[in-house]
């Protein structure tokens, strides 16, 4: 029993089979926390003088850091 080539005979085929459209896995939907008031771990590129700042007063540099953009996320919205 003969069998087929592997690689296709019609160059036409073979271009339109190394160029078809990838189907991509649709992202996963991120869920928000079940828990109101959860911090996240999260990494962040803040300028030096504004991390100075937040440190100056010690230990609580990020809880501060967070009470300024909460303050700003309320007057905001």
């Amino acid at each position: 029993m003969a069998t087929p080539p592997r690689r296709p005979t019609n160059p036409f085929a073979a271009a339109e089979a190394a160029f078809k459209p990838v189907n991509k896995p649709a992202a996963p939907i991120r869920e928000p926390s079940t828990a109101p008031n959860v911090r996240e771990l999260v990494s962040i590129r803040i300028d030096r003088a504004v991390l100075d700042h937040f440190q100056e007063d010690g230990p609580g540099w990020q809880d501060r850091i967070n009470d300024a953009l909460r303050q700003w996320v309320a007057a905001k919205g």
